[in-house]
């Protein structure tokens, strides 16, 4: 059972998470070895979900599930970047940081703000002695998750496999999902921890209902600072100026999937207000022979 003092487990995930994320600090600052970065930002919120249920003890119906949802997404992302980072060699977001002491604490730390907030909803409902029938929120929460998750996997394997082939060397992904969205997988991810958030919502009350801040924090985190934008200035670098990139960038939504006919038609906007079509996506994109 949670003490008094912290009955709803932020202190506990706090501490483990920290303690957590500066072991592979430690073994990634002095082994140069940063092949387990996402494999220890995935495993803990593995771990965060499991304590969490064991320490309450609890074992509501809800705890349950939503824990189980949490330990598959973590093994299957953290197990994937692991074999995928194995397969590729070493990390380049790490080129800049592997000799900079400074950069690779505040890269570490950074990652555990990322799974002590994200796991908000899910510490709360594990900490939680309510215990309410199944709503509705539970069920289209579930749902999200499914579809979040079926989304990111597919997109992960898609591009692994597009990736792999010798044929496609150099060449951006625009192959199964990828030809509606330019990051299904970052959409999927978004979808299925709002879907953890509702389904966590029928035991909320009073400043529990803050842990909404988990899922809006990362899809601030996607959408502005480490996920979406330096990856498609990166892309833009290397293919802005191939003609069928240019069609693909234009016709093809950032986010959410969308046949290209539809999305390539749209007034620009609706894309920006209603679709995250936003400015600082297009920082290194040459259009009609100018850097925009």
């Amino acid at each position: 059972m949670g003490t008094v003092l912290d009955s709803h487990f932020l202190a506990l995930t706090a501490i483990v998470t920290v303690g957590y994320q500066l072991l592979f600090f430690i073994i990634t600052a002095l082994l140069k070895f940063d092949k387990v970065t996402d494999f220890a930002g995935s495993t803990n919120f593995v771990i965060l979900a499991i304590l969490t249920l064991a320490v309450k003890g609890a074992w509501h119906f809800r705890q349950v599930v939503l824990t189980a949802l949490v330990v598959v997404w973590g093994l299957r992302l953290g197990l994937f970047l692991l074999m995928r980072i194995m397969n590729w060699g070493e990390d380049r977001r790490f080129d800049e940081m592997r000799n900079n002491l400074g950069k690779l604490a505040v890269f570490w730390l950074f990652q555990a703000v990322w799974v002590w907030t994200v796991s908000l909803p899910l510490t709360i409902v594990n900490a939680s002695d309510r215990n309410p029938s199944v709503k509705p929120q539970d069920f289209i929460g579930w749902i999200m998750w499914g579809v979040g998750i079926f989304i990111e996997a597919t997109a992960d394997q898609q591009k692994l496999i597009f990736k792999n082939s010798p044929v496609n060397k150099g060449k951006w992904c625009d192959a199964g999902i990828w030809k509606y969205s330019r990051h299904p997988n970052y959409f999927g991810e978004m979808l299925l921890w709002w879907g953890i958030f509702v389904a966590s919502t029928p035991i909320l009350g009073g400043a529990e209902w803050l842990v909404i801040f988990g899922p809006i924090f990362l899809t601030l985190l996607l959408l502005f600072v480490s996920g979406i934008p330096l990856l498609e200035e990166s892309a833009d670098k290397r293919f802005s100026s191939v003609p069928e990139y240019r069609a693909y960038k234009n016709t093809t939504s950032p986010l959410i999937p969308l046949p290209p006919f539809i999305y390539g038609n749209l007034p620009a906007w609706f894309k920006v207000a209603f679709l995250f079509e936003f400015p600082l996506y297009n920082r290194g994109f040459v259009r009609e022979g100018r850097l925009i």
